[in-house]
């Protein structure tokens, strides 16, 4: 009798412990969910959450500052056991990471880097932002012979990831005496944007040899504007290797792009996620190395895992 009493209680506590770690809830605040990278990323966090048995909660600031740190609350309130955040802006963090604190919450920044030193129960998951712009910008530098105009599409300036690629591009022409840069403008990292900024320089007839991107989707805008005004000299880069970047080295249409690995980051922020949950320790920084995607290349990137 008391064999079975034992047993009885032991299975009720396994029960009850794997209960407990299926209901382990993260909550996954991210930047905007249009954002042709953030939905990859998206989709590999949810997948990789299921791998690791935890209930992921994602929500959509839609590019609000004000928006996410009031989502990044509701989760505090709600009770979510860790957060992963990619934050809209790199330098208004501390709030959430305050708050995340004082709540004793593990906080795990994902793909932009914030711009402020993390503590103890806080990680970084992602790549070196100036290291990518500095790849892009020295291999696009090559296809020119080192020499000639570039103008440069950047990012949302709230994000450390695009003043940063655009600090290394700058840093690379100026390394060359024939280059220089002639045109400097956000197209906050969307296609539709990029086509009207493209399509402005052209018609203020500032000669341009190069374009360099932010990322693919302002680089395929570019592209875009291009082939509107019937122009095919112009070399244009990006940085992601998404799928539609991809496609674009594939055809000839981008020149190269620096691969951003959505599956690394994904993967590594709930893995960190995991290892702070189980109270292990865990590095402060996980760099994801970056590659170069050029129209020799391309095959091995076109199932690199960058699903949507």
């Amino acid at each position: 009798m008391k064999a079975l009493t034992l047993l009885a209680g032991t299975m009720a506590a396994l029960m009850i412990f794997s209960v407990q770690a299926k209901e382990m809830k993260v909550g996954v605040a991210l930047a905007n969910f249009d954002l042709n990278f953030i939905s990859i990323l998206r989709s590999q966090m949810a997948l990789e959450l299921k791998k690791e048995d935890l209930d992921g909660q994602f929500v959509d600031a839609k590019g609000d500052v004000a928006l996410q740190a009031q989502q990044v609350d509701d989760f505090i309130n709600q009770g979510v056991d860790a957060i992963i955040l990619n934050p809209v802006d790199t330098q208004g963090v501390k709030p959430m990471m305050n708050a995340a604190s004082s709540a004793g919450i593990p906080l795990i920044f994902v793909n932009r880097k914030p711009e402020v030193k993390l503590p103890a129960g806080m990680a970084y998951v992602g790549s070196d932002s100036a290291l990518g712009g500095e790849m892009e910008m020295e291999a696009l530098a090559k296809k020119m012979q080192y020499k000639g105009n570039v103008a440069i599409l950047m990012g949302a300036l709230s994000n450390e990831e695009a003043r940063e690629r655009t600090r290394a591009t700058e840093a690379v022409i100026a390394k060359y005496k024939e280059m220089k840069v002639v045109e400097k403008q956000t197209a906050k990292w969307q296609r539709n944007e990029a086509v009207d900024v493209v399509s402005s320089w052209l018609l203020n007839g500032t000669p341009i040899n190069a374009i360099a991107a932010n990322n693919d989707e302002m680089a395929i805008g570019a592209i875009m504007a291009l082939n509107q005004a019937g122009n095919k000299d112009i070399l244009v880069a990006g940085i992601d290797g998404t799928p539609d970047g991809v496609k674009f080295v594939q055809s000839g249409r981008m020149t190269l792009t620096i691969f951003q690995d959505a599956r690394g980051q994904a993967t590594g922020a709930v893995k960190v996620a995991r290892a702070l949950l189980d109270k292990k320790k865990v590095e402060t920084y996980n760099w994801i190395p970056y590659k170069t995607i050029t129209p020799e290349n391309y095959q091995q990137f076109k199932n690199a895992g960058q699903s949507r």
